[in-house]
């Protein structure tokens, strides 16, 4: 899902990075024939609508094209093509005009022993000053080019965890819609049983309020996932969202991989890729600052009229400072403290990347487990738990709260079945980020290939 290349968009292509988070990290997004024959195309439901499915690899390219949180480097980039022009200049050329001995008292006068000289200056520079500048600005534009990795790889890892809450917010919804199925079959049960006389009416008007939560409960999660579909609609700037639904399988996942492997990779981590960037950097600021050691010598070359004699002379002359050396001691030590300083943020930004890989690869590794024994093992048993519960309340054998409750044991186990996959899910998005790539496709269960526009 990450690489190390930069995003950018030439041409309406997108960059390798894109293609690699499209290719692979599609989390979720994999046949949505699922969930209907749909898939990143037009289509009408059973009432006659008009749907719009949203794949993730539909998602990146809207973010990756109109999300102006990377638009801002491109000026920085130009702005360090603007320094690099300034630095690269050698030291500038002086004219200069005197005019001596103007006026005075005496035999001096006005204007009668005038010297006027015309002169040329500049400075030579001495140590490689310019090169070291040239070298700053260059470490700089590469700090700038990982700087911009990190912001695409935390874009697209946004883009990606919106896009899991409005699949789950979407899976919430369908159960709570199926949960208001259940209310109302509820209620017709319990009716049925009244009308018998084998009920009393107090567990009609129980079934009555049951269908009323259920259907606040389904209101509650619509608003939800009405929610969700704009936060990640506002990812490329679009207040309303132009899709009905998202396509993608929110309960298949890969065997893991191991956390040695995982940690190995931390390495590419832009995080830390910009360490050496700034490390690069601070190098540079070094050399430039061991330059200033060695002193600049100002030279000038100029034309004398003496008008007492009424000739012409020529001039010339230099200037250095003295013990530049020793006066640029202390700016040496701060640029080496500086470098210093980037080497031991790297190994606290190593510990902590370290911190955080743990801790998604064990909660996602637990997230797995708990979707998983609920998929396979536990919601099946409350399954045939409430088929039966339902049997043998029809018969007259279970009560109206042993009915209840099958209900809900299988309605909970459901919901947090959800809520596991998504955070198995979020702690991948988790786990690719910090690694800078994506965890096997089967991950996310894609078998599809990206098409050559992509």
């Amino acid at each position: 899902m990450f690489h190390t290349t930069p995003v950018s968009l030439k041409g309406g292509k997108l960059s390798v990075l894109a293609k690699k988070w499209l290719a692979v990290a599609s989390l979720l997004v994999v046949n949505f024939c699922l969930y209907s024959p749909l898939s990143l195309a037009d289509g009408v439901d059973s009432a006659g609508t008009e749907e719009k499915v949203l794949t993730l690899s539909a998602a990146i390219k809207k973010t990756l094209q109109d999300n102006p949180e990377l638009k801002v480097f491109q000026f920085r980039q130009e702005g360090l093509a603007g320094q690099l022009q300034s630095q690269r200049l050698k030291p500038a050329y002086t004219i200069g005009f005197d005019v001596e001995n103007f006026a005075g008292t005496g035999d001096i006068g006005v204007l009668d022993s005038t010297e006027f000289t015309v002169s040329l200056s500049s400075v030579l520079e001495m140590g490689d000053k310019r090169a070291a500048r040239v070298g700053v600005v260059n470490s700089r534009s590469s700090q700038l080019i990982a700087q911009r990795k990190i912001k695409a790889l935390n874009l697209l890892s946004a883009v990606t965890r919106r896009y899991i809450d409005v699949l789950s917010a979407q899976e919430r919804l369908a159960l709570a819609q199926e949960a208001t199925t259940l209310a109302e079959n509820t209620l017709t049960e319990v009716e049925k049983r009244a009308k018998a006389g084998a009920a009393p009416k107090a567990e009609v008007k129980r079934a009555l309020a049951g269908v009323g939560n259920a259907r606040l409960i389904a209101s509650s999660e619509q608003q939800q996932f009405e929610y969700t579909k704009v936060a990640l609609a506002m990812m490329w700037q679009q207040t309303t969202p132009s899709f009905t639904q998202v396509a993608g399988d929110l309960f298949r996942f890969s065997t893991d991989v191991s956390f040695k492997k995982l940690y190995a990779k931390v390495q590419q981590n832009p995080e830390i890729l910009i360490y050496a960037a700034e490390e690069r950097v601070r190098d540079a600021e070094l050399r430039l600052a061991r330059t200033a050691s060695n002193a600049d010598i100002t030279w000038s070359v100029g034309v004398r009229q003496i008008q007492d004699i009424n000739d012409t002379a020529l001039t010339a002359g230099f200037s250095m400072p003295l013990f530049s050396s020793q006066r640029n001691t202390g700016a040496i030590i701060s640029s080496q403290a500086a470098r210093d300083e980037v080497v031991v943020k790297k190994a606290a930004t190593l510990l902590a990347l370290h911190s955080q890989l743990y801790r998604a690869y064990a909660n996602r590794k637990q997230a797995v487990f708990t979707a998983t024994n609920l998929k396979n093992g536990i919601i099946p048993t409350l399954t045939e738990a409430l088929h039966e519960t339902r049997i043998a309340y029809q018969r007259g054998r279970y009560s109206y709260l042993d009915y209840l409750t099958a209900r809900q044991e299988l309605l909970f186990a459901r919901r947090v079945m959800i809520e596991s996959a998504a955070a198995a899910l979020r702690y991948g998005t988790e786990i690719e980020q910090l690694i800078a790539e994506p965890l096997p496709a089967s991950q996310y269960g894609f078998t599809s290939t990206i098409h050559d526009e992509f």
